[in-house]
């Protein structure tokens, strides 16, 4: 999949940018993995701590306080954040509690937010995954998901129906 996103980055003369947090930097890894990446490529932060939420991609103080690190709506600052600092098309914001540890009854291991946002749209598409497996499980099937819905986003490509989802 990363291949068939940076073709189409590639002719449509976009640029992506991503922040994540438990993924560690995987999506941004398997992005560059592709020859000509840095065509459309240009700004991978990983953010584990608040403080570098907060510093380097501007989410509010508020959303931390109020919603915590792992929240769909931090996963949208992060993703209109790092679009914004990259000057980039798209933006992919990532958090979420690999495991093994660091669950809680409310927040458990594997419950994954991710966002994406379009600048041209000005507008995100997010998902909560609640996933199961091993931390690398986890990470791993994030960045498939990730992938996926990327690849049927407006202004990307068509999704299976054949139909634009809209962002709301």
């Amino acid at each position: 999949m990363p291949e068939r996103l940076i073709d189409l980055l590639r002719h449509s003369g976009k640029k992506i940018a991503t922040a994540e947090s438990c993924t560690g930097g995987l999506l941004a890894s398997r992005i560059t993995d592709v020859p000509g990446a840095s065509e459309v490529f240009d700004l991978g932060i990983v953010s584990y701590s608040n403080a570098v939420k907060h510093r380097f991609l501007g989410v509010p103080d508020e959303i931390l306080k109020s919603f915590g690190a792992v929240s769909s709506q931090t996963a949208e600052a992060m993703a209109k954040g790092v679009c914004k600092a990259a000057g980039a098309d798209f933006g992919v914001g990532i958090t979420g509690i690999a495991g093994p540890g660091g669950g809680t009854a409310e927040k458990p291991v594997g419950l994954v937010f991710f966002s994406l946002y379009s600048f041209e749209k000005d507008c995100f598409i997010t998902r909560k995954l609640h996933l199961s497996g091993s931390r690398s499980e986890v990470r791993e099937e994030t960045c498939r998901l990730v992938f996926e819905t990327l690849l049927s986003m407006p202004g990307m490509n068509q999704n299976r129906k054949g139909e634009r989802e809209i962002c709301i």
